[in-house]
């Protein structure tokens, strides 16, 4: 059932649709016709400054808590200052909030503001930032996001260069034994789900890939078939 997992690391990765791909006007459809195949929603937050895009608040985290309770809401906060965003957020419910490396001169700040009220804590980090950014606060954090495309925008294509820093990350998570996800937004298909798994991928952020789907149900039970071909875990 899907929100049963929520942060544990183990063999078998996990899929976070990202509901910006699904229909703004039927979103409670569209999460229902995955039929509880997903892990968690992936809820992209833009400001139309640090991306040049707008999208959801936090009145839709809130109404997801109400019409899906026991789901993990994970939330990409995509805006500069994101100090300024995160009580509304921390108020609506939400499970995960992740912010950008690049968005606040207070980045430990934030996430200890974050960790504080028992959110999960995670950072992010643009395709062309170096993964040497994050180094000082993966003591801090529960989940690491690494970008796959620049920011902004669905439907855009994979950027096979910033595979390196899954290998970076997962190096320095053994060495310093700590315990953090690793997440992968931007582009991920069936094409190249097995190739993010191999590099170190733990969550996978996919939106056209199940959205577009006839049956986004479907589209996520192969997404996961072809992960866990990947790590030989058992099923789901």
């Amino acid at each position: 059932m899907a929100g049963e997992i929520f942060l544990r690391r183990d063999s078998c990765p996990l899929l976070a649709p990202s509901l910006l791909s699904a229909d703004p006007l039927n979103l409670a459809k569209a999460i229902e016709a995955m039929e509880g195949e997903y892990d968690w929603l992936h809820v992209d937050v833009m400001d139309g400054h640090f991306v040049p895009n707008l999208s959801y608040g936090p009145a839709l985290v809130k109404a997801l808590k109400r019409s899906f309770a026991q789901d993990v809401i994970d939330v990409h906060l995509m805006v500069e200052s994101p100090e300024s965003f995160i009580e509304p957020f921390l108020e609506a419910g939400s499970d995960i909030i992740s912010i950008h490396v690049e968005a606040t001169p207070h980045v430990h700040r934030v996430l200890q503001r974050i960790k504080a009220e028992g959110l999960k804590a995670g950072v992010a980090l643009n395709p062309g930032t170096p993964v040497e950014w994050l180094r000082p606060v993966l003591h801090l954090v529960d989940l690491i996001l690494v970008m796959s495309v620049n920011p902004g925008f669905g439907g855009q294509r994979f950027l096979p260069e910033v595979l390196p820093k899954l290998h970076r990350l997962c190096q320095w998570r053994a060495v310093d034994e700590l315990s953090f996800l690793i997440e992968m937004d931007g582009g991920l298909g069936l094409d190249n789900v097995e190739t993010v798994v191999r590099a170190g991928c733990d969550v996978m952020v996919a939106g056209n890939a199940v959205f577009s789907s006839s049956e986004p149900a479907v589209a996520i039970r192969e997404m996961r078939r072809l992960a866990e071909r990947v790590v030989h875990c058992g099923s789901s």
